[in-house]
């Protein structure tokens, strides 16, 4: 038996795994994606046509602007809506919580394509009333209904991202603060949201990317985003590299929200790198 006077034993260095070689499907998964990697360029090259991308360079451009505007006004109109439910979701009142809950749950488990057409087609059955109220200017505007339909659609998301984050803070953040005599709303603005932006920073991007593919579905109620402007050009012109272009242009969308993501984390958590 060991005696508790003994030196302890010293740590086991963990065991050091030897690099695996890829097996033989991963080597052709990936023998794969670069062939069709380099069939597109290829495609690409032989169908290279310049006074195409002159001709329809301006009306990409004027799509992507859309889509930018509106997934925009979306998320700051969503970011606005979920402050509330969030703190219905945490409330201790049971109607708060349970409308708050029921919310989340409706928008967050169907389709938005159904919830667009709700709105769009499904509020046109109601003009007398809404003529009555006058609130027929705004849901008889496909753009006005596409941003209506992501406001609440993203706002059940970031309701979620909001709560789980401050959640995520610690009570003794609370205790420590309150033993300092701040209010509630000076802790919650000083202490608690700066420590829950790190943790929301990513899934708040993930949303927002979301969001950008999302948008192209307004296109089917005649929003001419980056998606309608390519069905418009394809429609001109039957040729497919239309499409490759708005893929391409939805991927530089992604990839600076992910390289601004990383810059924005490294910044907020500078103080805890050594």
């Amino acid at each position: 038996m060991k005696n508790a006077l003994d030196p302890p034993l010293a740590a086991t260095p963990p065991d050091v795994l030897p690099r695996r070689r890829p097996g033989f499907a991963g080597v052709l998964a990936l023998g794969a994606w670069l062939l069709a990697g380099l069939s597109l360029v290829a495609y690409l090259a032989a169908a290279w046509n310049p006074d195409l991308l002159a001709r329809y360079a301006p009306i990409y451009l004027s799509g992507l602007w859309t889509t930018i505007q509106l997934v925009a006004i979306s998320f700051v109109a969503g970011a606005l809506i979920s402050v509330p439910v969030a703190l219905g979701r945490g409330s201790k009142g049971f109607v708060q919580r349970d409308l708050s809950t029921a919310y989340v749950v409706l928008f967050r488990g169907t389709p938005f394509i159904a919830q667009l057409f709700l709105i769009y087609y499904g509020f046109g059955q109601f003009r007398d009333f809404f003529e009555t109220i006058g609130l027929w200017g705004f849901f008889r505007e496909p753009w006005y209904c596409a941003i209506f339909a992501l406001a609440l659609n993203t706002a059940a998301y970031q309701a979620e991202i909001l709560r789980g984050a401050v959640a995520s803070v610690p009570k003794g953040q609370w205790e420590g603060a309150k033993s300092l005599g701040l209010s509630r709303l000076t802790t919650l603005r000083k202490v608690i949201l700066p420590q829950a932006a790190i943790v929301a920073l990513r899934p708040y991007t993930n949303e927002v990317i979301l969001m950008v593919k999302a948008s192209a579905i307004v296109a089917i109620i005649t929003v001419y985003d980056l998606l309608g402007e390519t069905r418009r050009a394809y429609s001109r012109t039957f040729d497919f590299q239309t499409y490759i272009w708005a893929a391409i242009l939805y991927l530089l969308i992604v990839e600076l929200l992910r390289h601004a993501t990383n810059f924005a984390e490294r910044r907020l958590t500078r103080h805890l790198r050594r």
